[in-house]
């Protein structure tokens, strides 16, 4: 049975979601093409139909989970004037470290992307391009930037290598250290809020 163009493109969406949440839990290597396939609730059989490669799959994968990720930044800090503050708040939460599958994926494939060449990095870099640059656009206490000076981009650099090098911390002592982990979450949580204090 044809299956009609609108299935088609609903089909390919379950493969991304499914493959964006498996890559968070497992990894890139972790999760093959029949799992993913399988999880979105289709056939191995059909994957090439919507994907050149698994490598393809992955990138555009990746680029979804950054994007998603992006935009709760963004409606987080829309609830509060534009301050991004609380939304950083929450990425250095106990919710945020052991909720792997639908969060962030800087600190979940960060060292599987530096070890890939092609499209999974390319996408990589382009999300983290872009959540570095919703950190630059915006100021302490909610004001977009007119226009960016050297204070915006070095401040947004060191807000998401906190935000990243944290959470990545914190899950990997969460297990058999979780009072470290818990303050590592703790004083980083202060240290942004200093940062991020309006002038």
């Amino acid at each position: 049975m044809k299956v009609s163009k609108l299935q088609a493109a609903a089909h390919r969406d379950a493969m991304l979601d499914a493959a964006a949440r498996l890559y968070l839990e497992r990894g890139l290597v972790g999760a093959g093409v029949a799992e993913i396939s399988a999880e979105a609730g289709l056939t191995h059989g059909g994957f090439y139909g919507h994907f050149a490669s698994k490598q393809a799959l992955a990138a555009e994968a990746c680029t979804r989970a950054f994007q998603r990720s992006l935009q709760r930044m963004i409606d987080e800090a829309g609830k509060h004037h534009g301050d991004l503050l609380p939304a950083l708040r929450t990425y250095l939460s106990a919710d945020h470290r052991d909720g792997i599958g639908t969060v962030c994926p800087a600190p979940a494939l960060s060292a599987e992307a530096a070890r890939l060449a092609g499209p999974v990095p390319e996408a990589f870099a382009g999300g983290i391009a872009g959540l570095l640059q919703q950190l630059a656009w915006k100021r302490p206490g909610g004001a977009d930037a007119g226009e960016l000076d050297e204070t915006d981009k070095q401040r947004a650099v060191e807000t998401l290598a906190t935000l990243v090098g944290g959470i990545v911390l914190a899950r990997a002592t969460a297990e058999a250290m979780p009072a470290l982990s818990d303050e590592i979450l703790e004083r980083l949580r202060a240290r942004l809020a200093q940062d991020w204090r309006p002038a």
